[in-house]
């Protein structure tokens, strides 16, 4: 299946309602931050910066459905001494405005690039958590030429999303339905960070569940052996021992023996969240794998 549509909002007001709650979110990421937006051939791509004004980029896609706040346990320990950027992808709600179908894994690699040319960066260290890990490693098999290296956190792309990863989502959704109180032990049961994230960076997410109709786009599409063989990069996987997107040990089994030189490593106590349930764990990773690409 490709994709036939972009997403939209199913009014106006329903998007102004969304950018309220998700400006409120982005201030949970230190400050100052700025803005920018740059124009791609499939809509105008909109990303957040922040950071040391020297030192190589770190670049952050986030998960299907989210937008750059959910990496805020992540940024003030990157941006220490790195610029990081990052980007409110196409197929989201954001503020990104889609304005072409991306259909295929080659015209995915043809808008990020020309987000990393727009923003003149030259040798990144990209970094994506889920759908946003098939977009980073995706990018390292068509489109490697700004690449210093790629950072997966339970990637899409390494196996078929299983019929549980659904039935996941859906336990998410009943979950927010809990007491306030009770959402962290029911999170911590479900291996879903969400329900005891700060609200801030929930409220997002619940307005586009009710007011946002996504493009036809399909799952991940898994890569092939020769695909994930052709990657000339360093790179480093994290997966979640506890992902309800992956089987750890064979994930971890397929990428060691395809990948050239990979690093890749099961995050113990965390599920497919592992960003969000293992912060520091994840913050010293890849830390110190983007310290080693230098």
């Amino acid at each position: 299946m490709t994709r036939t549509s972009v997403g939209r909002f199913v009014s106006e007001a329903a998007r102004a309602r969304f950018l309220e709650a998700y400006d409120r979110a982005m201030e949970l990421w230190p400050g100052p931050r700025r803005e920018l937006d740059v124009d791609t051939g499939y809509g105008t791509v909109h990303v957040h910066h922040y950071g040391a004004a020297t030192g190589e980029p770190i670049v952050l896609l986030h998960g299907h459905a989210g937008h750059p706040s959910n990496w805020y346990p992540q940024v003030a320990a990157l941006g220490e001494r790195h610029p990081v950027y990052a980007i409110d992808t196409l197929d989201d709600p954001g503020r990104s405005v889609q304005r072409a179908v991306a259909a295929g894994s080659a015209e995915n690699a043809e808008w990020l690039g020309e987000v990393l040319a727009g923003l003149g960066l030259e040798r990144v260290h990209l970094v994506g958590m889920s759908y946003g890990g098939w977009l980073a490693l995706n990018q390292a098999i068509r489109g490697p030429e700004r690449l210093a290296s790629v950072v997966a956190l339970d990637p899409g792309g390494i196996e078929k999303v299983p019929a549980r990863f659904y039935l996941h989502m859906v336990g998410g959704l009943f979950g927010m339905l809990a007491p306030r109180r009770l959402r962290p032990a029911v999170g911590r049961l479900l291996a879903n960070p969400a329900l005891s994230a700060p609200r801030e960076m929930i409220a997002p997410l619940m307005l586009a569940m009710r007011s946002y109709q996504p493009g036809s786009r399909p799952p991940a599409r898994p890569f092939t052996d020769e695909e994930l063989a052709s990657i000339a990069l360093p790179v480093l996987v994290l997966v979640g021992r506890r992902s309800a997107l992956l089987r750890p040990r064979q994930v971890v089994g397929r990428v060691t023996a395809l990948v050239p030189g990979v690093r890749a490593e099961v995050v113990e106590r965390a599920g497919h969240g592992l960003n969000l349930e293992r912060p520091e764990l994840v913050n010293e990773r890849l830390l110190e794998f983007v310290g080693s690409r230098r």
